[in-house]
This record gives structure tokens, sequence and C-alpha cells, in this order.
């Protein structure tokens, strides 16, 4: 069972209702509120044979748009209620059916769909268990208004694979893993990812793919600190990213170029 579906089932304490089966959606509650819990996990039936590994593609797009506009959509009496993405994508799917039949369209719902989740006052939480790669993350956790991971070896985050990075850069795999010491950028692991300062909080001391009852509540404590920090917060965009003590130490140069960018069209 992939560590998505593991978490998923941990914390929501519901059976996922709806199609298609590579995308889990139920609600239930953290630290007493309500919240909608989501993750794409592999479904080796799925209708297009490149995304049955788990990838979020054409349908799981769709789904998850559909399920975050529902939430908000059910506001009612403006109780917003947190979304809880539980993440483990190993990428989007590439094949020619896939960029014939708009997987860039699919892909920009879902992100459209937590970013209008978030604007409106939902806090939106990420917790990567897994991995998270690509343009899947970038669907499915980047919108998040708090990003947490597991501290664990299986936890990696990046644009694309390694052996991919290898072919584009033409460097080996060793080289990458040499340069990933100085630049975190480049890394894969959870820990580097945490130094450019986009992370909530690192959970550690938490068993990943086997997680006992402790742990989980572990986690949904964690997840609740964060879901009242995201509600208390009076900004709802993703400036904090680069207000963080980790982001000034690692991403000087981003935040260089993004006060010449201002500067420039203010100009």
């Amino acid at each position: 069972m992939s560590r998505g579906r593991t978490w998923f089932e941990a914390l929501a304490g519901a059976t996922p209702d709806g199609e298609p089966a590579s995308v889990l959606c139920a609600d239930g509650t953290v630290g007493g509120g309500r919240a909608r819990f989501l993750a794409v996990v592999p479904d080796p039936e799925a209708r297009f044979p490149r995304a049955r590994g788990g990838e979020l593609g054409l349908e799981e797009g769709w789904a998850l748009a559909r399920r975050v506009r529902e939430a908000v959509a059910e506001n009612g009496d403006g109780d917003r209620r947190a979304l809880v993405a539980v993440v483990d994508v190993p990428g989007q799917p590439y094949g020619y059916r896939e960029e014939l039949l708009g997987l860039h369209l699919a892909l920009a719902s879902a992100v459209d769909a937590y970013a209008t989740a978030r604007l409106a006052g939902h806090p939106v939480v990420a917790l990567v268990v897994g991995q998270a790669i690509s343009g899947a993350f970038l669907a499915h956790g980047m919108q998040a208004n708090r990003i947490l991971a597991l501290a664990d070896p299986g936890v990696a985050v990046q644009v694309m694979s390694k052996r991919s990075t290898a072919r584009v850069t033409r460097r080996s795999v060793d080289e990458l893993d040499e340069i990933a010491e100085e630049v975190p950028a480049t890394a894969y692991d959870v820990a580097s990812f945490a130094r450019l300062g986009a992370l909530h909080r690192l959970i550690e001391g938490v068993e990943a793919d086997e997680p006992d009852e402790s742990e989980v509540e572990t986690v949904r404590e964690v997840l609740a600190e964060a879901i009242s920090s995201a509600r208390h917060d009076s900004s709802t965009d993703l400036s904090g990213r680069l207000a963080s003590p980790e982001a000034r130490q690692h991403r000087g140069a981003s935040l260089r170029v993004r006060e010449r960018l201002a500067e420039e069209w203010s100009g």
C-alpha cells in the first residue's frame, strides 16, 4: 500500500468516496474542526496507463479541482473547513495522449482550485509523506498555506527525477549528489528542502510506512497547529516562504532577483 493511502486512511478515519479510484477524498476532523482530506494514490486499473503508479494525470487533476471547489462552495454559514493534502506523488504522467488531451489544463485546474480555497480563507495544509515531484507537487501541495513533511529518507521533493536531471544537465547521478551537498535547491532529501524555507515544520520521530496510533496522533496534533496557524494568519498569500530565516540564508539570489524585478516593474 502506498504511503499516501496509508496516511490518508490513518488521518481521515473514513472511507473515501467518488471517482476516480486514484483520488481519495473524505471529510473528517482535525483539532475539533472540520477538514477535507485528499490524496492521489496508485490505481492499476486507471483509464490512462501512464497514471497507474500514483502519478497526477488528467483524471486526477480534474478530480482534485472538483473536490476542492465543492468544499469552497459548501461554506454555508461561513465555516471554512480545512483542506489537508496528503502528498505522495511521483510526478505527472508523460504521454502523447496526456499532452494531447490537455494535461497542463488538468494540473492548472487543481492549482487554481487550491489557490482559490486558500484565498477564500480555507486553511490549506500539505502533508508530505512520500514523493513530491515536479508538476504533481505543484498541483497537489505547493499552494498550501502550510507545508509539513515527515523527516524520513523516503520523502523526496524535487522538480524532476535524478535520472531526468542527469540527462538534462549531462552529469552523472553521483555528480548531482555532490552538487546537492552545497546547493540545497538541487537536492532531493527533505532536510535540504527544509533549508529553503518553504516548510512550516519537519516532523521527526514518526514511522512513515507503518505508523502506530501514537505516531498518527502526533501528526494530527501538528496538523491541528498548522491549521490554526493558517487560520489566524492575516495573509493568505505565500510570501512567508521567502521571509523565513532559512530562505534569507539559502535563497539570497532569489530574493535579490525579486527585489530587482519589483524595482523595474514600479519604475
